[in-house]
């Protein structure tokens, strides 16, 4: 994959394949967005490296258009999950009712809605699967979309941020684009498991 991306990262397309594969991920949690965003970012960090030296055209990913396409797409996403599950009807609810996952995730993300507060809409966006078993169960619940909008943005922002700051800055201090990556990924991951553990916990709610 990172020689596909490497070969993108010359051609605008490349903010299409993120947009793309990000949007996607929240129906196909399997495919490497994040790995892909880190890889454009490192990309566009070696070549801000060279073109330092060597003035050329505009560079190609920027790094603030990557982050910007990863945010929107990242909300799109959510939103068009949200949606699907809203009008989801019977056979929605029965396939949730039947996902113990699906169920707590429901339940959790309409206590802390309730109180104002949707971190854990935050935290879900670094797990695995996590952001599709949250998208799913708010439109299923039919919470409000101005109460999920506002933190699946922040979610999408911090996420971005967070998977661009790592291909960008890995690349620059390790100076090397492949070691840059393999170190930024391994972060996303641990990230990733940080927020898987986080969204185990008891619910608060209950656990009182």
């Amino acid at each position: 994959m990172l020689e596909t991306v490497g070969s993108l990262t010359t051609s605008p397309w490349i903010y299409a394949v993120v947009a793309v594969s990000v949007i996607l991920d929240v129906f196909l949690p399997v495919l490497p967005s994040g790995v892909l965003v880190i890889t454009a970012a490192a990309a566009a960090a070696a070549a801000g490296a060279a073109g330092a030296a060597t003035p050329g055209p505009e560079q190609v990913p920027d790094i603030l258009a990557l982050l910007v396409c990863a945010t929107t797409a990242s909300v799109l996403g959510d939103l068009a999950a949200y949606r699907v599950a809203w009008r989801g009807g019977a056979r929605l609810d029965r396939a949730i009712a039947r996902s113990r996952r699906l169920t707590n995730a429901q339940e959790r993300l309409g206590w802390a809605l309730s109180r104002g507060g949707g971190l854990l809409v935050v935290i879900a966006r670094f797990a695995p699967a996590g952001r599709s078993v949250v998208s799913l169960a708010a439109g299923a619940a039919h919470r409000r979309i101005k109460d999920f909008l506002p933190w699946s943005a922040l979610a999408g922002m911090v996420w971005a941020g967070y998977s661009v700051s790592l291909g960008y800055f890995g690349t620059q201090w390790l100076g090397t684009t492949w070691l840059g990556t393999a170190v930024s990924v391994a972060a996303l991951f641990a990230a990733g498991t940080l927020a898987a553990y986080l969204m185990r916990r008891p619910d608060p709610a209950t656990a009182a």
